[in-house]
């Protein structure tokens, strides 16, 4: 991926999405031997919330992308491109992120804690798309690391503790 693919196409980021989601999606056909619709939402959290976590990262640092030749979004269909890009997947994500309250892989509370933090996620996407500097993109940086670890925090309790109830 980063030899060949980030350097050759502005839909890196979208792409590279896939290989960073597989290991959800590997771990649950290992262990149960199949490929399930919670196995590919499992791929699908991660998959649809990469591109928004990397652009935020790429709108602050795209003069370094410029200068690197790495044709980043920013660098390539421009700012407000990439903000709308932004709140785009940061709004089709969150159906995907509470969907497995639906299927019944996690309960229906743990899904309200994790739609309280997708508004949260498409509350930064709204803020970066509106704003003009480098605080917001990097602010939205910054609570993408910590919306992705706590999604899956909440999955790991909500499990733990149906499990032992």
């Amino acid at each position: 991926y980063t030899v060949w693919l980030k350097r050759r196409t502005p839909q890196n980021i979208v792409i590279g999405g896939g290989s960073g989601a597989l290991p959800p999606m590997i771990g649950w056909a290992v262990v149960s031997g199949n490929i399930t619709l919670d196995s590919i939402l499992l791929f699908s959290i991660i998959f649809m919330w990469t591109p928004p976590h990397f652009w935020a990262l790429a709108l602050y640092r795209s003069g370094d992308y410029e200068k690197a030749g790495i044709p980043m979004m920013p660098v390539v269909s421009g700012i407000t491109e990439t903000k709308k890009q932004i709140m785009i997947y940061a709004i089709l994500l969150l159906p995907i992120t509470i969907a497995p309250a639906i299927t019944g892989l996690i309960s229906i509370p743990a899904g309200v804690f994790v739609g309280i933090l997708g508004l949260w996620f498409i509350r930064h996407a709204y803020l970066v798309l509106k704003s003009d500097g480098f605080d917001e993109p990097r602010a939205m940086f910054r609570f993408s690391i910590l919306h992705l670890f706590l999604i899956f925090v909440i999955f790991l309790l909500d499990r733990a503790i149906t499990h032992f109830i």
